[in-house]
């Protein structure tokens, strides 16, 4: 089996030099290139129609055009005309996943920035959240009726579950190490806690955590994602900045245990029949090849777990 990971050069915002490390998209393609068993493909751009069925107008208009400022900023990049043409492609790179795993059970995207961010501003480098622009795009297209985020960024999706309430069709599992609330994280998940819904859940990992507490609380958000109800896609947000060396994480997690978180996630998408798309997400340690690790270890585990 040959899977499918999506690339673009555009996918990298023109931002300056900033702390999201955008030259990470590049060197994970480069990275694939020289491995077995993928296929770079490159997505097409969201439309924005696609964008409407999540954000307002006045957003979209805001990073289109950079005014008002204020909120063209509102996830934290300096705005300049080529924001919207590279987010435009993030979104579309998740979406064009999401349909080749539909396919073909398995699929990837290079991209990542989508879960802090809510229906009328952006927050923490996330501009559109094109993990529910996906989730609504499949729903209207009538190819999936039911899909669910099991999303392992450090940081909770506090934009995701504010935009599940609205969506019975969308599950939405944050299993995170810091809290994210108005804009701001919080290193100590016991400082905050937001409150959980039917079809928006949440599991902490405290300070320390290591691969044991880890596993078991996937095993926990495995067993609520099942309560809901079987989905038709699992889209699986695998977050580089859980690692023990990132400046944000407060958790004992080294490259081989977040290649066993995902594992676990693509074992547990395959054992229960359920086609899987993955998206990266966060990764902010000062030695970016280490960023690059993690990620690339997230498509050896696919590749092992489906036998590609």
């Amino acid at each position: 089996m040959t899977i499918a990971v999506y690339s673009h050069p555009g996918y990298a915002a023109p931002i300056g030099k900033h702390v999201m490390p955008m030259d990470k998209f590049a060197l994970v393609a480069e990275g694939l290139r020289g491995e077995s068993g993928v296929h770079l493909a490159e997505p097409s751009p969201l439309t924005e129609a696609q964008l409407l069925r999540v954000h307002t107008p006045s957003y979209i208009d805001a990073v289109r055009t950079g005014e008002p400022r204020e909120l063209a900023e509102s996830q934290k990049f300096p705005w300049s005309p080529g924001l919207y043409p590279s987010v435009l492609l993030t979104g579309g790179g998740c979406l064009a996943a999401a349909r080749e795993a539909l396919r073909e059970g398995v699929a990837g995207a290079l991209v990542s920035g989508f879960h802090h961010a809510h229906a009328d501003h952006g927050e923490g480098f996330c501009t559109f959240n094109s993990l529910v622009v996906t989730a609504d795009h499949l729903l209207a297209a009538s190819v999936a009726s039911r899909v669910a985020v099991l999303d392992m960024d450090l940081h909770y999706g506090n934009g995701t579950a504010s935009l599940a309430p609205l969506r019975p069709h969308l599950f939405n599992l944050s299993i995170y190490g810091n809290e994210y609330y108005r804009n701001k994280a919080y290193r100590d998940v016991r400082e905050l806690r937001h409150s959980d819904g039917p079809n928006h859940r949440s599991i902490p990992l405290y300070e320390g955590c290591g691969r044991t507490e880890m596993l078991a609380a996937m095993e926990r958000g495995f067993e609520m994602l099942k309560a809901w109800g079987r989905p038709d896609l699992i889209l699986y947000q695998a977050g580089a900045d859980p690692f023990r060396e990132d400046p944000y994480s407060p958790l004992a997690l080294d490259h081989d245990d977040l290649l066993e978180r995902d594992r676990r996630a693509f074992a547990f998408a395959k054992d229960e029949g359920i086609p899987i798309a993955w998206v990266l997400a966060g990764g902010y340690t000062e030695d970016v090849s280490k960023v690059v690790r993690v990620h690339l270890n997230t498509f050896v585990a696919a590749r092992e777990v489906f036998g590609a």
